[in-house]
């Protein structure tokens, strides 16, 4: 075998899970055996087209078939994957294949004017469209067929880059993790080893497939283990509900946020739920009110904590230990090693709040062309440096403390101060300002701008989310503002964010 990425699970799928349903989106199902059909052929189409080893492939949609067939078919010839987020501003979006150079474009029919706008004065030689209805008429599906249906096993090394996810940095410029087979295969394996999923699996995924938690925690391992996924391209509780009777969902992932709505939803009472075998939340801890919905119907929710640079997995928090251990996010996964670490990178004793350090087969090694961004990230032996901070108690559970980064976590998406804070000041009434997240019922934290502007501006909120609408996703954009004379600063001039957390959040 050449090729040992994970590129090639699903033709080695077929061999022993032809006829069992793979995929279910929008009431289209595909067997193992269509699946790495169509992935075959989809990936000799890619290869006419001059995609090899070491290429880059962008896709932009919701939960879709075509999602999973692109990254399979891209990453089986070696070449890399470049999942982009749906709510990114077109700027945003070229901005991702212009520092991927990006060679191929495939996007959902639903974003056609996004994509359009995207590619201008991009290194990206073709788009295909993508029907919004699994394998209707388009151009990708024209593409497709036009393949042939011959699997071709190229030389593909764990260690090979696969995937190029972006994630806002803290200078406020995005920046691609490059996830290597290995990183997900490995992941892979801590996901079946901790939370047992089986060939009996039938996962839901409710999350977007472009954050590398549903694509990681969701999506991978179960089709490793021979599966069936259920996709669903948004959110919607009452779909949610109906799919876990209709296909006797196992497995289900979300964000507070999701669960919370759910069991507010008024089929939750009437809905047979007794398929379900695992709960796992992330973004934050689970609301006590929340937690209690689900365990008066038998249902425990497993939590952890995980990073994109670490394909995500890190700690898990079993559900048989989300009351005893409440506020903690768990223990390492099985092949992931964690430390609490001081300023100089030392180990620090249970107790001690430090720096959350990881390490294991499932970190990356660098950012794509970001040398040095990558060398800041790690310190001596591997260890990879969260900007988290937090402690371990006694028995090795972890807590989180607080967040180093001031990263702001809205309905499972991060946000980073400094990229909207770049983007705020490109107005030139601002004299400074400093973006914060404030509590929300719904969505756990949203942004709020806090500013100092220049004398005689007539400056308003409205202003500013105009400014940035088109600039930044949606979700980035500060519900609020409040306006003062000065920020407070420490005595190297750097602004007091945890004075401005507790008086203005």
């Amino acid at each position: 075998m050449l090729n040992k990425g994970f590129g090639n699970w699903i033709h080695r799928r077929r061999v022993k899970s032809a006829q069992h349903t793979a995929v279910i989106h929008a009431g289209v199902s595909f067997t193992y055996a269509q699946l790495a059909e169509r992935i075959d052929r989809l990936s000799d189409a890619l290869r006419a087209r001059g995609i090899s080893h070491g290429s880059r492939v962008a896709f932009l949609g919701t939960n879709h078939a075509a999602f999973l067939e692109t990254m399979f078919a891209v990453t089986q010839l070696g070449a890399l994957f470049v999942p982009l987020n749906i709510r990114l501003a077109p700027r945003e979006l070229n901005f991702a294949l212009q520092d991927s150079g990006s060679e191929l474009f495939i996007y959902v029919e639903n974003f056609a004017a996004e994509a359009q706008s995207a590619v201008v004065d991009s290194p990206v030689r073709e788009s295909l469209e993508v029907a919004a209805v699994p394998g209707a008429d388009s151009s990708y599906e024209r593409a497709l067929n036009s393949g042939e249906n011959r699997h071709v096993d190229g030389q593909v090394s764990l260690e090979d880059p696969a995937i190029i996810l972006y994630t806002s940095g803290t200078t406020g410029t995005p920046k691609g993790a490059v996830l290597t087979h290995g990183n997900m295969t490995w992941n892979s394996y801590n996901v079946i080893v901790d939370y047992d999923v089986t060939s009996k699996s039938v996962g839901l995924l409710i999350s977007p497939l472009f954050h590398v938690a549903a694509m990681g925690m969701g999506a991978l391992p179960v089709l490793l283990k021979g599966g069936t996924l259920v996709l669903q391209e948004r959110f919607d509780p009452a779909a949610v509900l109906q799919a876990v009777e209709q296909y006797r969902v196992t497995q289900l992932s979300g964000v507070p946020t999701t669960f919370q709505m759910l069991a507010e939803h008024n089929t939750w009472a009437d809905t047979d739920l007794s398929s379900l075998q695992m709960l796992t939340c992330g973004g934050s801890a689970v609301p006590l009110r929340v937690l209690e919905s689900y365990e008066s119907r038998g249902l425990g929710f497993s939590g952890g904590y995980g990073l994109t640079e670490t394909a995500p997995g890190t700690t898990l928090l079993q559900a048989s230990h989300s009351r005893s251990k409440m506020g903690s996010a768990g223990l390492p996964h099985f092949f992931t090693d964690i430390r609490i670490a001081d300023v100089q990178g030392k180990e620090l004793p249970p107790g001690e709040v430090g720096e959350i350090l990881i390490s294991g087969p499932n970190v990356i090694s660098e950012y794509w062309e970001r040398a040095e961004a990558t060398a800041g990230a790690f310190y001596e032996g591997g260890w990879f440096r969260s900007g988290d901070i937090g402690y371990v108690d006694g028995e090795g559970f972890l807590y989180i403390s607080d967040r180093l980064k001031d990263m702001i976590i809205s309905g499972g998406e991060n946000i980073y101060p400094a990229e909207v804070e770049q983007a705020i000041m490109e107005l030139a009434d601002v004299e400074s300002v400093a973006v914060i997240g404030i509590p929300d019922e719904k969505w756990g934290e949203v942004p709020r701008a806090v500013l100092v502007l220049k004398p005689g501006s007539a400056l308003r909120e409205s202003d500013i989310v105009a400014h940035l609408s088109g600039r930044l996703a949606r979700y980035k954009i500060p519900r609020t503002a409040v306006f003062l004379d000065e920020l407070p600063r420490t005595a190297s001039g750097k602004i007091r964010k945890a004075e401005l957390r507790k008086q203005y959040s």
